[in-house]
């Protein structure tokens, strides 16, 4: 992707000393807008310009004046309750008048990252996405449902103002080509809360966590060398801050109910510093729209052959510091994905299985965000270790498996091992079967560990054993009990 320059981008005058009132892509007909906000809206006009906006869904005007030096003006609306009947919004100023038609009001979510957020229904080269045609086929049963946004696929050396894009309605020419995660959590999310669902889709294949970070805070990283950001020919992995640049930054404000993340893949092997990273891009991201609360939901990366062979551990130590990242920003969770691998297919990063893990982030937001009942969405996760019988076993206790773990018996994936650090396929069981009180409790023998020390759980780039769930079948987030 060559970088395109500030200064010579068309449709500048767009929003740079604007010689007529002019809006961002984000905002135009068919969109959706966050109910029961303070949606904001914003554009350009000639500075002094008085623009005027009116909600024709309740008549209410609202006045802004568009500031020096770029014209911008910006002011927010009072949106009602989630409606499927379509509204529309006219602005005036500079002597133009625009109607904005064929608005919904819903629950907005911004998704962001990169390849496997980005990879869109119609899947990529060689990689299909299971389900695509059908998804593709009956898009139009969504048409007044879900309204999708994709910012352009675009990076910057300097933040920049606006970007292009637009709102869509689902048809199969859209919905193929829009990220097949955002359109399922949209499409399961819209089912389990019934109103409106529009989802902004913000993400770059092949993209660090860095770059969608601002230079202020990049450039106080020791490892990071910002001299590369703008070159043309450099690879995505090193435009530091630049999707930030292009892509997120002329999004900011546009009022969401929460953001979705799936990235990773491009840090591993920088565990060390993934969470931290993590969560100073989560506080700046809500500094953004001004909104501490908004939560974020993240995706596990995917069992993939990464550089240390697919039985090494560098892409499961830097899912541990996803999992870290909980610790360090509150209001988030996870999904895990581990399971959601063709078997055998350690050489492919891009699994095809993308609509259970984006079934999964719909739960997690409809229990945490709208209050869903009876629906689990948190995965079991290990809590704590204690050894017993002279460390003979190791009793691993679980969080989030309020009914054991399933298969009930022959678990697989367990390993132990002693002081010399080796570690061995392990025997797991669940006793509670005849100790109710053993709840979430799994008992773990090894014959080839004569005291053992630490216990791992699929903790390995590609795990082949067979995947442990709870009965709600959400998978068991790999772990280490170990810091080796």
């Amino acid at each position: 992707m060559k970088l395109r320059n500030l200064f010579t981008i068309a449709g500048l005058s767009l929003y740079m000393a604007a010689k007529a009132l002019s809006l961002p892509g984000v905002i135009g007909d068919n969109m959706i807008l966050q109910q029961n906000s303070n949606a904001l809206l914003w554009g350009w006009a000639n500075p002094g310009t008085t623009v005027k906006v009116e909600t024709k869904w309740d008549g209410r005007t609202y006045y802004s004046k568009a500031a020096k030096p770029d014209g911008r003006w910006e002011l927010k609306v009072a949106t009602p309750e989630a409606s499927y009947e379509p509204v529309s919004i006219e602005i005036e100023g500079d002597g133009q008048s625009v109607l904005l038609k064929n608005i919904l009001i819903g629950e907005v979510w911004f998704a962001s990252g990169q390849s496997n957020m980005e990879m869109p229904l119609q899947g990529l080269p060689g990689t299909p996405t299971d389900g695509a045609n059908d998804a593709i086929a009956t898009a139009a049963k969504n048409k007044g449902k879900i309204r999708l946004y994709s910012a352009p696929r675009v990076y910057f050396a300097e933040p920049q103002k606006n970007t292009e894009g637009k709102w869509e309605e689902t048809t199969p020419e859209s919905v193929a080509a829009f990220s097949a995660i955002g359109y399922f959590f949209a499409e399961k999310l819209q089912q389990i809360i019934d109103v409106p669902v529009g989802i902004i889709n913000c993400s770059y294949g092949g993209t660090c966590v860095e770059a969608w970070i601002p230079r202020e805070i990049v450039e106080t990283y020791p490892d990071i060398d910002l001299s590369v950001v703008g070159k043309t020919g450099k690879p995505e992995l090193n435009q530091y801050t630049a999707m930030y640049n292009g892509m997120l930054y002329p999004l900011a404000g546009y009022t969401v109910k929460g953001f979705l993340w799936n990235q990773g893949e491009s840090n591993v092997g920088r565990h060390d510093t993934y969470a931290e990273r993590l969560s100073q891009m989560v506080k700046h991201w809500r500094g953004l729209w001004k909104n501490d609360s908004l939560p974020i939901y993240m995706v596990e990366i995917p069992p993939f052959h990464y550089p240390d062979s697919f039985n090494g551990t560098s892409g499961a130590l830097l899912r541990e510091a996803q999992l870290k990242s909980l610790d360090l920003i509150p209001n988030s969770g996870i999904i895990s994905s581990t399971d959601l691998q063709a078997p055998g297919e350690w050489w492919q990063i891009h699994p095809s299985v993308k609509m259970p893990a984006a079934h999964r982030l719909a739960y997690m937001a409809a229990v945490r965000g709208y209050g869903v009942k009876a629906v689990e969405c948190e995965s079991p996760r290990y809590e704590s270790m204690e050894i017993a019988d002279s460390g003979k076993t190791a009793i691993i206790k679980l969080s989030n498996a309020p009914f054991g773990l399933a298969p009930y018996r022959d678990i697989e994936g367990f390993e132990a091992a002693g002081a010399d650090k080796v570690f061995h396929p392990a025997k797991a069981e669940q006793k509670f079967w005849y100790t109710p009180s053993d709840m979430g409790l799994v008992y773990i023998t090894c014959p080839d560990v004569e005291k053992i020390e630490a216990v791992r759980y699929r903790f390995k780039n590609y795990p082949e054993t067979k995947c442990a769930y709870s009965t709600r079948g959400l998978p068991l987030i790999p772990f280490r009990t170990d810091s080796w």
